[in-house]
């Protein structure tokens, strides 16, 4: 069983924000998220996209912002459980929740934090017959361990960012990987373009298009991929993996379930105060709450779970009066021993 004062379901940025706003109180946080890491859909949807509105950055690529945000929170020591999804709670006590994940994973925590953005991410799964035969046997929508393709055969397909960095990737660690997109057009990263071109021109990617997978074959696993290129027969590819790229879909999953008050899928909270939702002690913060005037904004995030904070301070330490600082004044003393403070200014007579 895992632990925790706060758990924050979803590792997105306003999740992660939430940890470091958390250990200034400290409090400790753990993460649970359905993809297999952290940074929600900036991560895992457009990591190499710029964000012009986060304050203090004229531009941030979104990959770069979780990268800052991670070493923002390290010294707080967040637990993750990573490619799981918060099925069911319960309130054991006064004190006490216990969250249970889709793969049995038990959490037990004083204040839930919902965090989801738009919710659960499924991936957008090809529409032939017979994909669900061969999910997690050779049909794989993540790519959670690369050293798992190590000299596979492997085919991508897809035309955005996500199917042209694992192709990158990959291809300096299957033995032989081919993209395949509908068109001939990306919807990438131009560098990220670039370097398949390169690949290609190196014979490291084989790249079909405009083309389209229109069925897997195999004995009980993936051994062929058929490909359909546009105006000739469709023909089979031999491959040990094939990995559908298309993007994902928001769902707002089981915590649909937990008789919150839910209107348009998304989480009705208490704004006037501190985000907490119908039922005491489960807060929703950042795009899936809603209230009047909401704004889906990472800045709204990083301020609703500021206020989060705060309010699962005062419940965890009733009668305790916490006088906030700010940092340049107070300091940050992490978990692990760390402290980060102003220097100290320096008293010399001047002559």
């Amino acid at each position: 069983m895992i632990t925790t004062d706060i758990l924050i379901i979803g590792a997105g940025p306003t999740g992660l924000f939430a940890v470091f706003e958390a250990g200034l109180l400290k409090m400790k946080c753990h993460i649970i998220d359905a993809l297999p890491q952290p940074g929600g859909q900036l991560a895992e949807l457009y990591p190499k996209k710029p964000i012009f509105d986060i304050p203090g950055y004229p531009s941030v690529n979104a990959g770069e912002l979780v990268d800052n945000l991670m070493e923002q929170i390290k010294q707080f020591q967040p637990g993750f459980t990573l490619g799981e999804t918060a099925v069911s709670y319960t309130k054991v006590d006064d004190e006490w929740f216990e969250v249970v994940t889709n793969k049995g994973t038990v959490h037990r925590c004083k204040a839930i934090a919902i965090a989801g953005g738009l919710g659960t991410f499924e991936p957008r799964k090809p529409t032939f017959e017979n994909v669900a035969d061969y999910e997690e046997k050779g049909l794989e929508y993540f790519v959670k361990e690369p050293e798992h393709f190590r000299n596979k055969k492997v085919v991508i397909a897809g035309g955005g960012d996500s199917a042209l960095d694992w192709s990158v990737f990959l291809s300096n660690v299957a033995s032989e990987v081919t993209l395949i997109h509908r068109r001939n057009e990306f919807r990438g990263a131009l560098d990220s373009v670039e370097k398949v071109q390169d690949l290609k021109n190196e014979g490291k990617i084989k790249l079909i298009t405009p083309a389209e997978v229109t069925g897997i074959k195999g004995d009980g696993k993936v051994e062929a991929i058929t490909v359909q290129i546009e105006g000739q027969e469709a023909y089979d590819i031999e491959t040990d993996y094939f990995i559908p790229l298309f993007g994902l879909t928001p769902k707002l999953g089981e915590i649909g379930n937990w008789g919150l008050n839910i209107e348009k899928n998304a989480i009705v909270v208490n704004n006037a105060l501190d985000y907490q939702t119908n039922i005491d002690g489960i807060y929703a913060i950042g795009d899936i709450n809603t209230y009047p005037g909401k704004l889906k904004l990472i800045l709204c995030g990083f301020h609703e779970a500021t206020l989060m904070c705060q309010s699962v301070y005062n419940r965890l330490n009733p009668g305790k009066k916490f006088v906030l600082k700010y940092t340049t004044v107070s300091g940050v003393d992490g978990f692990d021993g760390s402290r980060k403070e102003a220097e100290k200014a320096v008293v010399k007579k001047i002559d």
